[in-house]
Order: structure tokens, then C-alpha cells, then sequence
């Protein structure tokens, strides 16, 4: 198998990344592994969609992805131009919300140049024609109120303060687009003093959402991964691992000081599960991770959900082995169906 991923960028990449964590593994089972920025990517003359792309050393087992991505962040790690026809797989890992100032133009470019890279034959994975959907944190309310925290998404300062008003307890302020806790607050109850300079700050850069606050959210979240529509699961251990707030911070992110420990799944959360499932294969996401408090999802990551490799080490399980084994699946799939089956239904079965 011939499997490209798509990153933010090569040089900004870490070893506890979960895309190097499984490219690392692939590479050692002997696939053939690129990595590719969104600023390597290309469409050429002859009509393909395609890459200047890092290999390492296709000879040699690495032994651990510091290892791995030391190689690929080296001197001697291999240029290759490499095109659609070329990869059997291209997974889309870069976070479109990471991006910093000055690379708007990178926002869009994975979901755009996947799309491409769908014409010809190439299984793109989460599907690019649904990630489009995605890029900011209003994709959340297309799935069913149930799972969901009461929300408010407006730039309207007096419906926020409304919204408020009409809360039993604390909300949680933060901007439509973003990812790893950038620009989260939390108004207390009772004290709705910064009010206004916050609703002031967010808007600046766009809509503001205005959240409900769960009171178990002050004890960390949970996240989930879900592959294919379910809880992704090996030798009988849940992937998954418990995000706890750093002493005075309200998130949980890992960017944003909070610590991973041991998660215990519960039929709660697997209930949740169930109930985003028809979505999720609707619109081909194939690996997405889930953020769970109490009963409710806080955020459903469906570009680059990290903690793999934590899951991995708290459980005792490589759990990257399920997800190369389904995406070996997928391709044997594709190579025997061809044109007859479409990527998003490749992507969840």
C-alpha cells in the first residue's frame, strides 16, 4: 500500500503527533509512506493533483516515531515528486484552524487538493467533499441536539447577554473557528463583569459561540476515537484517554497544558457514539475523535484528532494495528470494486 499524509507542515510536525505515529508504523510494516505540507502541494501539466513529498529511508525500521521523524526532518530524507495515480491512500491530517497568520491561503488547500486527488481513483480519507463542512466549529450543529450542549453562535452582543441571563449556571465563551483552546472563556455566574470585552474580543475574528457550561467539564473531558462509525476498539481495549484541566484553566486541550490520563468508557459515552454514527458515515469521516463530557460532545475533531499514541501507551495496545488494518481493507476494496464504489462509502466500510 502507497500512502501519502497530509500535515500542516513537515518541519512544525512532533513525535507524540498521532500522524507520525502511524506513519511510523506503516513505514515499518513495509508500506510506502510520504508526508507532504499543504505548501508541498501541487497540480501539474498533466492534469494531476500531486506533491513534493518526504520519504525516509524506505530500507530501514525505525524504532520509535522521535526516530522516524528525526529521519524525516533531516538532511538526508528523500524529496520525491509524487501524483495522485501514485498513492492507493491519502489521509488529510493537516488542521485547517492551525493555521497561523499570514497562511490563510493554507486554510482550504488540503480539502481542495484531496478533492482533486479523488479523480483519480486515489481513496482520500476523511472524504474532502465532506470536510469542506468542516472548517469551522458549525459543522457540530448539523448533528442531533441531543449530544450537544445548549449553543448560541451570533456576533450579537445582547443575545449573548440574554443567553446568559437565561443559564442556570456558568458559560463558556470562544470563536466559531479555532482549535486547541485558543480564545475559550468561561462567564460565571453572577459575575458578568468581562462580559463585554470578551464577546468584544472574539467577534473581532467572527461569530461567537455561546455554550452552556457542563459542570463535569471542571473534572476534564474524554476523547474518543471513533473509526468506521464505532468506538474504535483493540484486543478488547478502548482508544480513548481522560484530558484533565491544568490547575486554574478550564481546558482540557493538550496544547493547552492539560494532562492525559486513563479514561474509563462507559455506556454513556457509547451511546453518543451511536447516535453521530449515521452522520459520520453519511458524510465519510472515517477516523474522528470525540470530546465528551458527562453525556454531552463538546467537539467532534474530524481533521487531525491527536492522543493515538497516548491511548496506545496507557491501554498497553498499539492501536495504530486497527486503523493500517482498515485501511489495508479499504484498498483491497477499491483495487476489486474500482470506479464502482464511491469514496465516501470506501471510507466507512
Amino acid at each position: 500500500m502507497t500512502i501519502g499524509f497530509v500535515v500542516n507542515d513537515i518541519t512544525t510536525e512532533k513525535p507524540g503527533y498521532t500522524t507520525i505515529f502511524l506513519a511510523q508504523r506503516m513505514h515499518n510494516k513495509g508500506h510506502v509512506v510520504y508526508l507532504m505540507g499543504v505548501g508541498d502541494l501541487a497540480y501539474y501539466p498533466d492534469g494531476y493533483m500531486g506533491a513534493d513529498a518526504i520519504q525516509a529511508d524506505p530500507k530501514h525500521k525505525y524504532k520509535s516515531p522521535a526516530t522516524y521523524l528525526e529521519a524525516l526532518q533531516g538532511e538526508k530524507a528523500n524529496r520525491v515528486r509524487v501524483t495522485a495515480p501514485d498513492l492507493d491512500v491519502l489521509m488529510l491530517r493537516n488542521d485547517p484552524s492551525a493555521e497561523g497568520e499570514g497562511r490563510a491561503w493554507a486554510q482550504n488547500a488540503g480539502i481542495i487538493f484531496g478533492q482533486l486527488a479523488l479523480r483519480h481513483g486515489t481513496i482520500v480519507l476523511n472524504d474532502p467533499t465532506k470536510l469542506s463542512d468542516a472548517v469551522n466549529k458549525m459543522y457540530f450543529q448539523h448533528f442531533p441536539e441531543a449530544v450537544r450542549p445548549r449553543t448560541l453562535i451570533t456576533r450579537d452582543k445582547e443575545e449573548i447577554k440574554q443567553f446568559y441571563n437565561e443559564q442556570k449556571n456558568n458559560i463558556i465563551l470562544k470563536p466559531l473557528q479555532g482549535s486547541g483552546g485558543s480564545g475559550v472563556f468561561m462567564v460565571k455566574k453572577n459575575d458578568a463583569t468581562n462580559l463585554n470585552q470578551i464577546v468584544e474580543a472574539i467577534s473581532r475574528d467572527g461569530y461567537v459561540i455561546a455554550q452552556e457550561y457542563l459542570p463535569q467539564a471542571s473534572e476534564g473531558d474524554t476523547r474518543l476515537f471513533v473509526m468506521n462509525g464505532e468506538a474504535l476498539q483493540h484486543k478488547g481495549k478502548y482508544c480513548a484517554i481522560r484530558r484533565v484541566n491544568s490547575k486554574d484553566d478550564i481546558r482540557s486541550n493538550m496544547h493547552a497544558g492539560g494532562s492525559a490520563q486513563a479514561a474509563k468508557v462507559d455506556q454513556k459515552m457509547l451511546d453518543l457514539v451511536e447516535l453521530v454514527k449515521p452522520k459520520l458515515i453519511q458524510d465519510g469521516m472515517f477516523l474522528v475523535g470525540l470530546d465528551i463530557v458527562g453525556d454531552k460532545l463538546m467537539e467532534i475533531n474530524v481533521f487531525s484528532p491527536g492522543a493515538l499514541p497516548d491511548a496506545s501507551e496507557m491501554e498497553g495496545v498499539d492501536f495504530s494495528e486497527p486503523v493500517i488494518e482498515a485501511l489495508e481493507r479499504k484498498v483491497h476494496y477499491k483495487k476489486t470494486y474500482g470506479v464502482q464504489i464511491n469514496n465516501k462509502t470506501v471510507a466507512m466500510i
